[in-house]
């Protein structure tokens, strides 16, 4: 690292099983008991790890969930991240539509990254201060544009979910 000059890389998010992910950044230690509160009242029966990585004090990367194996992936993934305020959230038994408005609300909660289930790498920069969380790369890139006779397979699958009627 030259003097002021960041250096940028990509971090693999680890997540064998395909589960859901929402990668965030909020700003302060409360942001656990208060995604926990919401992930819960939110879907009954849901799964969760939640990771958070404080940017000062003890600087150790707090955790919850009612999954233990999600949320020990949880905190590998924030830990592999290293940079401050940034959260993890591992899901299963649950999508991100299910819970994304309930965590934008929680008031810590100040950017969302991703909430997928797609492969994802955190492009992060480190400094001499630390590190930041610069975006995601989520999913591969598109190979084309929707065609009409794309449009059922994508109507079919929303109504697969449930999503629409």
């Amino acid at each position: 690292m030259k003097s002021g000059t960041p250096d940028i890389k990509s971090v693999p998010i680890k997540n064998p099983d395909a589960k859901n992910v929402i990668i965030g950044q909020s700003h302060f230690i409360k942001t656990v008991e208060d995604i926990h509160e919401v992930m819960v009242g939110s879907v009954p029966g849901i799964r969760f790890g939640l990771a958070f990585a404080e940017a000062s004090g003890p600087r150790l990367v707090r955790t919850s969930g009612t999954d233990p194996s999600l949320t020990d992936l949880a905190a590998r993934n924030a830990k592999a991240i290293a940079c401050g305020h940034v959260f993890v959230l591992m899901l299963d038994n649950a999508f991100p539509i299910n819970v994304l408005n309930a965590v934008k609300m929680v008031p810590e909660v100040v950017h969302i990254f991703c909430a997928t289930a797609n492969p994802v790498q955190a492009i992060v920069a480190r400094t001499r201060q630390g590190g930041a969380l610069l975006g995601v790369v989520d999913g591969g890139s598109p190979l084309g544009v929707e065609t009409a006779g794309d449009v059922p397979d994508r109507k079919a699958l929303l109504r697969k979910f449930g999503y629409k009627l």
